[in-house]
């Protein structure tokens, strides 16, 4: 059971950390000669029986709020610390409600330095504490009064902890690996260790971890948990990580960075979230507000929107979009804090709804009705709720992500949740059936309107259909539909155009008689066709009236147009994309190269960049950095190719 102080400075929760546990928590050479705590201070006392007793020892003094608010982030259980002499201060209220924003309702009160006040004193403090922590997490929580120079009291307390500590019941580790990192430092002969609370997930000693938001990998080359060498970590302790790897540099890492699961890695800089502004502010919290965001071990500058009305009144709660400064990571049901512009004075904490806040639209009452749904706490309650409100589908791996799921909880989920699905397990969309049935009744709808508005096509390819939509359908789930009807017969595929089947277009005689001309050029051509000025030249016509004769025939399916001055046969097009399909599937990663391509092709550079862009352009491939991957077979896409 980790264990954090809170309290205003110099009210001795440092000597009390030392008292419980003989270890004196303040590190740095400034803190020694100044008597006050500035940074974290660590200390672990074994159980009897097993078990460790974790404290984080936080400093008081307002400055350093932001530390104090790195420590707190991620405890069980919060030892509000009080100076009888003194009674509540400043720091001791803005603490408890930093405790109570954090949903921290696990505690006890240490009332210190009780031996230099006269009798009575005690029991007024003792009233005062009960005041203030009324209403909030520790309200039911029991109060020590205790002197750490004649020990009185101390026992008392420490067997408290110590019978909290056996009773208290870890949750069993969920979600993908992830520690907020609170420091990082290097020793001479192991190299870079960072340590943090561990959020959630576990990880053992070899596997391979993103830092976040940078992106970088590495290797955990050791553990140690609650200062303990180990093999593994997992939710709710404390670790110390030493890292290897081309990423393990010190100098790319700063508190409030995460070490997580590589799945778990996506940075984000607009963030949705519930908010509750303290009672204790004398002015609503107003649209576009600047201030510093907590969260985690990070601390950095951001914008708050008020996404219903423009403001916030003191005790109510609402719902925001915070606008980070700089990337962050953070994951659904995540705590925040927000701080003053001037990082004085807390105002407000809440919960994070969407890690992926969207630019615009973010106030539009269909958002606000998702951001509702998504605030559930209960995950299959969030999915199912968003589910009626999507009529263009769930992103699934998404959602996963965003609730930081493993991928055993997202099988799980997915399978019991009532819905269709589309896609891989990394581009998984899903769909009510309700949702599903007029997808595909819309796509039938739809071609009869293209059939009825533009007789002369044969009709339009999934992009130009997918346009139509308002509320545009998922492209994995938008493809699946596709492929249904094109198995009922309800529609058919000509090369890459979808018309229904008692639909026909031709070319009109002028056009059918160039043609005939063009078509013995692209066959002979094949997989290198000429360009539009090549056949021009080759058949003594202008190029205009070439180019569009082929565009004439690419809309009824006969030719496709690659680029503005290429076109292919659907045939050459259906075996180019073959040849893409097999490099994939050739790649442990799924991934080909450019020039990959090239060489198997045989089609020459500038083609094969032509052809490739095309392909992302169709939906068939997606670029990821110099590589590429495909989306779907290319047989649903290019269908067997003869129009």
């Amino acid at each position: 059971m980790i264990i954090a102080t809170a309290g205003h400075v110099d009210h001795g929760k440092t000597k009390l950390v030392e008292a419980l546990s003989g270890v004196d928590t303040d590190r740095l050479p400034e803190e020694k000669q100044r008597g006050l705590t500035i940074d974290l201070g660590f200390a672990y006392v074994p159980l009897d029986g097993g078990g460790i007793l974790g404290f984080v020892d936080v400093p008081g003094h307002e400055k350093f709020i932001r530390n104090m608010v790195a420590g707190v982030s991620a405890i069980d259980y919060a030892l509000l610390v009080v100076a009888a002499d003194d009674g509540p201060m400043p720091q001791t209220l803005e603490h408890l409600a930093i405790l109570n924003l954090l949903g921290i309702g696990m505690g006890a009160v240490a009332i210190t330095k009780t031996d230099a006040v006269a009798d009575g004193r005690v029991d007024e403090v003792v009233s005062a504490v009960r005041e203030v922590v009324r209403g909030g997490g520790l309200e039911e929580a029991e109060i020590f009064p205790l002197s750490y120079h004649s020990g009185e009291g101390v026992q008392t307390l420490k067997a408290h902890l110590e019978k909290a500590a056996r009773e208290f019941s870890a949750a069993p580790p969920q979600g993908r690996f992830r520690v907020a990192i609170d420091r990082a430092f290097t020793l001479t002969g192991a190299g870079l260790v960072v340590t943090g609370s561990v959020y959630s997930g576990r990880v053992v000693v070899g596997e391979k971890l993103f830092l976040s938001p940078a992106g970088a990998e590495v290797r955990v080359r050791a553990l140690h948990v609650h200062d303990r060498a180990a093999e593994e970590a997992r939710q709710g302790e404390r670790a110390a990580l030493n890292l290897a790897g081309p990423g393990a540099r010190r100098s790319d890492i700063r508190r409030g960075d995460w070490l997580l699961h590589p799945a778990a890695h996506a940075p984000t800089r607009r963030v949705d979230a519930e908010l509750l502004v303290l009672p204790s502010e004398t002015k609503p919290l107003r649209h576009e507000t600047p201030a510093h965001l907590h969260l985690g071990a990070l601390e950095t500058p951001c914008r708050v929107a008020i996404l219903k009305g423009r403001e916030i009144a003191p005790g109510e709660s609402g719902l925001v979009q915070i606008v980070s400064e700089r990337p962050i990571t953070t994951h659904a049901r995540d705590r925040l804090i927000l701080r003053d512009q001037s990082a004085r004075r807390t105002i407000a904490g809440g919960r994070i709804v969407d890690p992926y806040g969207p630019e615009r639209g973010r106030a539009r009452p269909p958002r606000l009705a998702i951001l509702a749904a998504m605030a559930k706490n209960e995950t299959s309650a969030a999915l199912a709720a968003l589910l009626p409100l999507s009529p263009g589908g769930v992103d699934l791996s998404r959602f996963a992500v965003a609730r930081n799921l493993d991928a055993g909880e997202s099988t799980t989920l997915f399978a019991a949740a009532e819905m269709v699905t589309a896609g891989g397990a990394s581009a998984l969309e899903g769909m009510s059936p309700e949702h599903w049935q007029s997808l595909n009744q819309r796509i039938v709808a739809e071609l009869k309107l293209w059939h009825l508005e533009s007789p002369e096509t044969l009709g339009p390819n999934e992009f130009e259909l997918r346009r139509v939509f308002a509320e545009r359908p998922l492209t994995q789930l938008f493809n699946a539909a596709i492929s249904k009807l094109i198995e009922s017969g309800d529609v058919r595929r000509a090369g890459t155009i979808l018309h229904l089947p008692d639909h026909r277009a031709k070319l009109a005689s002028g056009e059918q008689s160039a043609w005939q001309k063009i078509l013995p050029l692209l066959e002979s051509g094949d997989l290198r066709p000429p360009v539009v000025w090549q056949i021009a030249a080759e058949l003594d016509l202008p190029a205009d009236e070439i180019e569009r004769v082929l565009k004439r025939a690419a809309a009824l399916g006969f030719s496709v147009q690659v680029a503005k001055n290429r076109f292919f046969l659907p045939d050459a097009v259906r075996r180019l994309a073959d040849i893409a399909e097999a490099l994939a599937d050739k790649s442990e990663d799924g991934l080909f190269l450019a020039a990959q391509y090239r060489d198997r092709s045989g089609i020459g550079r500038n083609l094969t960049i032509e052809l490739l862009e095309y392909f992302d352009r169709a939906g068939f491939t997606r670029r990821i950095g110099n590589a590429r991957c495909t989306l779907r077979p290319a047989s649903a896409l290019f269908g067997d190719g003869a129009t």
